[in-house]
């Protein structure tokens, strides 16, 4: 993933209204979903949906 899709991310979920807490935004902007995700799923991490983790589990979508 490109830093560039992980930002438009940010800031379309901001004109959603759905971010709008100044730490959660400046917590979102310095550290990225890729951070959380398995190697082979990183670059879908500016997908703003739930992704596979292994185990059975997900990562929320960052909407959530």
């Amino acid at each position: 993933m490109e830093k560039r899709e992980w930002d438009e991310l940010v800031e379309r979920l901001i004109r959603e209204g759905i971010l709008r807490s100044p730490s959660v935004i400046r917590a979102m902007r310095v550290v990225s979903r890729d951070a959380f995700l398995p190697e082979h799923m990183r670059s879908y991490a500016a997908v703003d949906s739930p992704l596979p983790i292994g185990w059975g589990q997900t990562i929320s979508a960052p909407h959530d």
